[in-house]
């Protein structure tokens, strides 16, 4: 699965997270994983925290027809950038939102999740990462440590969409997640197997002092009859509304 094209501009290094090793390892992953995704015939393909966009649009140009692409982040210069990186590729068809991880989505929609997280530990803070918001909506200092400051354990931002997963992922929907060794992956799957899923490390990589791994999470086959008839119609409702809804969104949220 080759790199789609992208271009940054001088300005975009400040405010926008470049394609890296960690990008590229998890892009590897994916290609290895193509037949086992495409075999579920995802609806929903959702990347949390796109940037240059290079990981959706690739997934959107080697997936079959049929799925509906969207990135969320809370980053509009970002947003920005994935569009870029779109329209760069043939106009492949990714719809962008500037939100903040998936509160917005409706429960069990979601059917492909990928997300490559703020991983490096630093200190831990009070604040939260909606009090960051308006600092990516203008051009002040250098705001791109929020792409990579992860917290203690680097896990800050991660554990708030492990703790939404059982909200949004679909029955047979497929999570996933590169993290740093410091992250404790081990201890993340542990974690989640006392939550009815299961995982596992599917691929890592060794990189200037940095040990990346990324896991592919789903659903164990037993628990998935908690799924509730409510949540299974609200999942229908999504569905069918789809393209308005993501309409509305891209139309209202993007920053000109």
């Amino acid at each position: 699965m080759e790199t789609p094209v992208y271009k940054f501009e001088p300005s975009d290094y400040d405010t926008v997270y470049e394609p890296s090793e960690d990008t590229f390892l998890l892009l590897d992953a994916l290609e290895n994983e193509l037949t086992e995704i495409a075999a579920r015939k995802p609806l929903l393909c959702v990347e949390i925290g796109p940037g240059s966009g290079v990981v959706i649009v690739a997934l959107s140009k080697h997936l079959p027809a049929g799925g509906h692409f969207v990135g969320f982040d809370i980053n509009a210069k970002a947003c920005r950038m994935t569009q870029k990186t779109c329209l760069m590729n043939g106009g492949t068809s990714v719809d962008v939102v500037n939100m903040d991880l998936l509160a917005g989505l409706l429960p069990g929609c979601v059917d492909l999740l990928v997300f490559n997280p703020p991983y490096v530990p630093t200190q831990p803070t009070a604040q939260s990462l909606e009090e960051h918001i308006d600092e990516f909506r203008t051009d002040g200092d250098n705001k791109l440590v929020h792409a990579w400051a992860g917290g203690a354990n680097g896990r800050a931002v991660t554990d708030r969409v492990l703790a939404d997963l059982d909200r949004i992922l679909s029955p047979d929907g497929l999570f996933y997640l590169l993290l740093l060794k410091e992250n404790k992956p081990q201890e993340v799957l542990q974690q989640l197997e006392n939550k009815c899923f299961r995982g596992k490390i599917i691929k890592d990589r060794r990189i200037r002092g940095e040990h990346l791994y990324v896991l592919r999470i789903e659903r164990r086959a037993k628990c998935e009859q908690y799924i509730s008839a409510e949540r299974l119609r609200w999942r229908i409702v999504s569905l069918t509304e789809l393209n308005t809804t993501w309409m509305f969104c891209v139309s209202t949220a993007f920053v000109k």
